[in-house]
């Protein structure tokens, strides 16, 4: 019982077996760091994790260790966790009444594609969460949530969503791939969808046509339908949270005007009380791509959160929660191979436990189209295949040993599908996934290029001999 690994997988096992519950990522880093024989502060495992250092000390550290003490019946802290927990699990796998902990075998499996409902075991906390539960309740709270496809930017929207309701909060959420097309024909159209939807959702009557005045615009009779009415009828705060906010960049005039609507509004909870009430929770996929100053003309406002992807710790905590207990090499390939991303990570764990087949095994022919990454890599293509230019400037990347740089919004878009890390305006591929999987696509369609061109020679040849000898 000598590596941290095997005391925290053993620690874990046992607090499984007695709770129910295990440890979270945070409580692991704690306890690794403090497992280390350089033993970290609180200050260092705050920073590296992304946390606050108040939040570490204060509430996550002193329940982890009386979770511990509870556990195992002696004071157990930060200095003197090591020496404990090895020679308590020592005794305890000395005892002929607990050779081994039990590991319950089945669980639960939750198909890794969408939302991670709010109950999830399998649910990973992100390091920033607790600061959006704390600004979601304060007046003026505005919170942009952005991170590539597939990140978890629904999920973690959810419970910010769920933290205000605990707090009586009201809710409005929207997602603008619910609305027809045709609501983005006009903003008149989409501004009265908002509002229809956004009543019925407060459960109150709707009062748009008494509201509603032609000569006064579309934005002026919104702004004066939430502040007249919908603020008017609701006593405590409102969340109006609103995802797939992408949708609209694909209608230019009306993005301008309904996020400089929302700008406004938030603007106005300066001097007007009123207006206070309502908190606004915008989710997009990355950065905007649209030819517009969007980035300064709103979301320099408020909280943005960028959704960072899985460090091994989560990784590894997220595969005990499968029961699948990996070695460190084995973490390190999937780091490599998925580049960390939450959606990637959970498929390969579904798989393994749904099938039976071990990790190892299924990294084996992962890049491969009958690979259990085949529909994901598939639909990656057929995003990139939609724009020549944007799989040219892909290809690029991926032919290229060193990060390069692409224009603009061609980087965003490939940002957004998750394909390329964008460092110092420099681009290069996001893993090892798509990095094999595509290089192997170029490869072929080079060579099929090829082939067609000398059977494009040959023909034209022996049209040409056809000629001279007839």
């Amino acid at each position: 019982m000598n590596s941290i690994e095997e005391i925290i997988a053993t620690t874990e096992a046992l607090i499984v077996n007695k709770t129910g519950k295990s440890l979270s990522f945070i409580q692991k880093a704690i306890l690794s760091a403090s497992l280390s024989e350089t033993k970290k502060n609180y200050a260092q495992i705050a920073l590296e994790n992304n946390y606050s250092e108040n939040y570490i000390r204060r509430m996550v550290a002193p329940k982890l260790w009386q979770l511990l003490s509870e556990i195992f019946g002696e004071k157990i802290n930060r200095t003197n966790c090591r020496a404990v927990l090895e020679h308590q699990l020592d005794v305890k796998f000395s005892q002929t009444t607990f050779k081994h902990i039990e590991k319950p075998q089945k669980i639960d499996l939750e198909p890794p594609e969408g939302q991670v409902p709010l109950a999830s075991s399998f649910y990973i906390e992100h390091s920033l969460e607790q600061t959006c539960y704390a600004e979601i309740l304060r007046p003026r709270a505005f919170i942009h949530i952005k991170a590539p496809r597939k990140m978890g930017k629904t999920s973690l929207m959810t419970r910010i969503i769920g933290h205000g309701i605990l707090h009586h909060y009201q809710t409005v959420r929207l997602s603008l791939h619910s609305a027809e097309t045709e609501v983005f024909t006009s903003l008149e159209k989409f501004l009265r969808w908002f509002c229809a939807n956004a009543t019925y959702q407060l459960g109150i009557a709707s009062k748009l046509e008494e509201f509603w005045n032609q000569d006064m615009g579309a934005l002026m009779n919104c702004t004066i339908y939430f502040q007249k009415y919908l603020l008017q009828e609701i006593s405590s705060p409102i969340i109006l949270a609103l995802d797939e906010v992408n949708k609209l960049f694909e209608y230019p005039q009306l993005t301008r005007d309904f996020l400089g609507l929302l700008r406004s509004w938030y603007e106005e909870t300066r001097d007007i009380s009123i207006w206070q009430k309502l908190r606004l929770l915008i989710v997009t996929s990355s950065d905007i791509y649209i030819n517009l100053d969007i980035n300064n003309f709103l979301f320099n406002v408020g909280l943005t959160i960028e959704l960072p992807r899985f460090t091994t710790l989560q990784i590894e905590d997220l595969a005990q929660r499968h029961k699948l207990y990996l070695s460190t090499l084995e973490l390190e390939k999937i780091m490599a191979l998925t580049g960390g991303f939450p959606y990637l990570v959970r498929l390969l764990f579904y798989h393994s436990v749904q099938s039976q087949i071990t990790v190892e095994d299924l990294l084996q022919n992962a890049t491969n189209d009958t690979g259990i990454f085949g529909n994901h890599l598939h639909e990656q293509l057929n995003f990139l295949i939609q724009s020549s230019n944007l799989i040219n400037s892909f290809e690029e990347v991926i032919k290229s040993s060193l990060p390069i740089t692409l224009e603009q919004q061609t980087a965003l878009k490939l940002k957004n599908l998750g394909l390329i890390h964008i460092d110092n305006k420099l681009a290069k591929v996001s893993c090892l996934l798509y990095k094999n999987y595509f290089s192997d696509y170029f490869r072929k369609k080079f060579e099929v290029k090829e082939k067609n061109s000398k059977l494009k020679y040959i023909s034209s040849k022996q049209k040409s001999w056809s000629k001279v000898s007839s």
